[in-house]
């Protein structure tokens, strides 16, 4: 076996099957097997995967064990040369993964792969890079000199700013959201940590990958990432979890260090965990008060590409059931109006090509949705329209 996919699943069914779609297009050709480890998700996802998706080996957990557990379990039982971690509120191209296997077969003491991976809005998703965070280096990301001198190979290096785009190039952190690793190192180093519910499990097993003498590395092949369909990311427990994890992570590796050096950096964790409280408590509140109102309340347009004749029926169906302010167009359009929220038909063009004109559009305030015949359903970064 040449691959293994692992994709944990936690209530994201929709994103979920969007997701193993365009890995089945992905793997065609390729020696693999599809496994997803569900997290006793309560949408239906375990019977819609049974329904639809014969070809992957379902396993299903009893409770929540935690993304670090669950992919453990998913490599435990898999058998492939090349694992691939796979968040499930990601879409990859055709060829995405022909072309990372084909460099980490041509650099043998590759440990770990990533991609550079799309935000819903075309933009670059920063965590595509990362360096590890050392005392020093998360000083410079909590003070905002990182994101004030993203060129700076000191004070950016939290996110590599200053590396191109567009080639390979070594890096320290991949990310868990699209992880390709070699078997051969995992037997070696060790599965993932699950002190690590969620969050932080990427950068220690990035970091052990390098001392035990791996190189990680860049690749420039493009996924979409919703980044957090799988977590409310407004919720107390995101926060809590997510500074937890920054937490367990400098205490396993830089708890050596002279106090005087770590207990700033610690300090400056739940510091930093308390504002983020802070905030989402006061926005909510002005929110229940009526003091706010967000761009995101404002109903957006929709501007669908015109597909198959099939698929364009049942979207019209959509669109007069929901109420939707929708337009056909039979091209991409050059310029875009704000709020916009532009529809690819995936019956009748590839991921690749959607990727290829998600790029493109690196604009404030458009985002991509996807039409599937299958579900009849429209995703979106937001929300599922049916």
């Amino acid at each position: 076996m040449k691959l293994s996919v692992i994709i944990v699943n936690y209530n994201v069914r929709y994103y979920l099957s969007q997701c193993l779609d365009s890995v089945k297009r992905a793997t065609q050709g390729i020696e693999a097997e599809l496994i997803v480890v569900d997290n006793h998700s309560i949408d239906h996802s375990v019977s819609a995967i049974r329904r639809n998706h014969p070809e992957v080996t379902l396993i299903e957990n009893m409770h929540n064990v935690g993304f670090a557990r669950a992919n453990n379990i998913g490599i435990r039982q898999s058998t492939g040369e090349y694992v691939l971690l796979l968040n499930p509120d990601t879409i990859v191209g055709e060829d995405t993964l022909n072309e990372v296997i084909t460099f980490m077969d041509a650099h043998p003491d590759s440990g770990a792969l990533g991609v550079r991976m799309l935000n819903a809005d075309g933009t670059k998703a920063m965590e595509s890079r990362r360096g590890i965070p050392s005392p020093l280096t998360s000083f410079f990301k909590m003070s905002g000199l990182c994101k004030h001198f993203p060129q700076n190979r000191q004070l950016g290096k939290y996110y590599m700013s200053y590396l191109p785009w567009d080639c390979e190039q070594e890096i320290e952190i991949v990310s868990g959201a699209f992880c390709l690793l070699r078997r051969k190192a995992l037997n070696e180093i060790g599965l993932l940590d699950e002190q690590f519910f969620m969050y932080g499990e990427d950068i220690d097993l990035s970091y052990r990958l390098l001392k035990g003498g791996y190189h990680n590395w860049y690749h420039p092949a493009t996924i979409l990432h919703y980044k957090g369909e799988s977590t409310q990311k407004s919720s107390f427990r995101y926060v809590h979890v997510f500074y937890q994890a920054m937490h367990i992570f400098f205490k396993k590796h830089y708890g050596q260090l002279n106090l005087f050096i770590t207990l700033p950096i610690i300090i400056a964790i739940y510091f930093k965990a308390l504002i983020a409280l802070v905030s989402m408590l006061t926005q909510r509140m002005k929110k229940s008060l009526g003091f706010s109102v967000s761009a995101s309340s404002t109903p957006p347009h929709y501007l669908f590409l015109k597909g198959s004749s099939e698929s364009e029926d049942a979207i019209k169906k959509i669109i007069q059931r929901r109420g939707l302010d929708a337009f056909f167009v039979e091209q991409f359009p050059q310029q875009l109006p704000p709020h916009t929220i532009i529809v690819f038909d995936a019956t009748s063009l590839a991921y690749k090509e959607m990727l290829t004109q998600l790029e493109k559009l690196s604009a404030s305030d458009v985002r991509i949705g996807i039409y599937h015949h299958s579900m009849n359903v429209i995703i979106t970064p937001s929300e599922i329209i049916s």
